[in-house]
């Protein structure tokens, strides 16, 4: 169901994404902010990234750039994702940013990504990554003590 506090939380994260959308020649080999990402986290922050393509194939879209930024700061549980490309048209995470959003938390699935900007429609993560692989893994591993862990094993 459509709020208002949903909408104005749309509305942030399209304005943040949009003020880091701004094409730049970093080198002859590195372009970026051609497509610009904001995620909102559970605890109402707001962090950004842009794409960086580089001539190599080493370049990092602009979802997993908000990604780092948020789990730079300390963060790891988004909640609203919104992704603008050069043209101002949204756009859909790709596999593998996809795929990153999934393995941050056991509730990533409920992450919502905005679809369109102008009826601010959105679809659940778990629609666009459906019949995940590590479905139901969390409880596993999150049992494992990884600071306890012996590499002779």
């Amino acid at each position: 169901m459509k709020t208002q506090k949903n909408d104005a939380e749309w509305t942030l994260l399209i304005k943040a994404a949009k003020s880091r959308l701004h094409h730049r020649v970093i080198s002859p080999f590195v372009e970026a902010g051609n497509v610009a990402a904001a995620i909102m986290t559970d605890q109402g922050n707001i962090y950004t990234g842009v794409c960086i393509d580089t001539s190599c194939s080493l370049g990092m879209c602009a979802e997993r750039s908000a990604v780092a930024n948020m789990i730079t700061c300390g963060e790891s549980r988004i909640t609203r994702l919104v992704c603008i490309k050069g043209n101002d048209i949204v756009g859909s995470p790709c596999g593998s940013c996809r795929e990153l959003l999934m393995q941050l938390d056991r509730n990533s699935g409920d992450i919502e990504i905005l679809t369109d900007q102008n009826n601010l429609s959105s679809v659940k993560l778990k629609q666009l990554v459906p019949d995940w692989w590590a479905e139901g893994l969390f409880e596993t591993v999150e049992n494992w003590n990884w600071l306890d862990r012996d590499d002779d094993d």
